[in-house]
């Protein structure tokens, strides 16, 4: 069906003659737009028909694939309505939103595809909650092994175990890289320590290494999460703007028509 409403929006773009040129204010220009609005219109209610599972030919999933390809069919139609003629005015916004609109749900349908099979391969069947857990295991055994310790090598190890693992803000969960982890970072100087307590230092070191890895891990699981998500608080937005754009673009039109 996308296909197909392409390709006739082409052909009869091809074939129209338009004077002086095509444009959206044409007879032309009105079918598309018409067509382009009551697209969007439907593709907004996606929303909606996710909270009603059902099967067979209208199902969810053949809701959400509709969703997808008549939604990219919306370039072909969209442009063509413009007649490639663009300004600073709310026409051109609306076209703008609606493009970021298509532009994230590409993302979204990449994320889709690959990012559940590395949500799995990272957690290596461990729940977010197991994974939680795990660190607070080792957190336990650093408390009382860092015990024996000179009091600032203790208090560097101590200092660990209060951060946060889910802190350092947007930038750290979707790069997934902590510059300022106090693990890493005491990990970093009790490999580098030598002296008295060698044994106490040793099974620190071991449980700052092993917690270092978790604490990985776990940033990884959140960094794939965000990307997961993230797409969602541009692609519903955008959604909202564009239709209060087209909305505009719509009555703006038939007032000066």
């Amino acid at each position: 069906m996308a296909l197909t409403l392409s390709g006739v929006a082409i052909i009869a773009y091809a074939l129209i003659d338009v004077g002086p040129r095509p444009n959206g204010g044409s007879w032309y220009g009105y079918t598309l737009g018409t067509i382009g609005v009551l697209l969007i219109l439907w593709l907004t209610l996606l929303g909606v028909r996710k909270r009603a599972m059902t099967r067979g030919r209208w199902s969810l999933k053949a809701s959400t694939s509709a969703h997808v390809y008549l939604g990219l069919s919306l370039i072909v139609i969209g442009t063509l309505h413009t007649g490639f003629q663009f300004g600073w005015n709310v026409h051109t916004l609306a076209y703008a939103l609606m493009m970021l609109v298509i532009v994230s749900g590409i993302w979204g349908v990449a994320a889709y595809t690959t990012i559940p099979a590395a949500l799995s391969n990272n957690r290596e069947e461990m729940t977010q909650r197991q994974m939680l857990d795990a660190v607070r295991a080792v957190d336990r055994q650093l408390h009382d092994a860092a015990q024996p310790l000179d009091p600032a090598l203790a208090r560097l190890v101590l200092a660990s175990l209060e951060q946060d693992p889910f802190g350092g803000g947007l930038r750290v969960r979707l790069s997934g890289r902590d510059r300022h982890c106090a693990t890493a970072a005491a990990h970093a100087l009790i490999r580098g320590h030598g002296g008295e307590m060698q044994a106490a230092l040793e099974r620190v070191d071991a449980l700052l290494g092993r917690k270092v890895a978790m604490l990985d891990r776990l940033r990884r699981h959140l960094r794939l999460k965000a990307l997961l998500e993230i797409w969602l608080y541009v692609h519903v937005p955008a959604t909202f703007a564009l239709i209060a754009a087209l909305t505009a673009h719509v009555v703006s039109v038939f007032f000066y028509w």
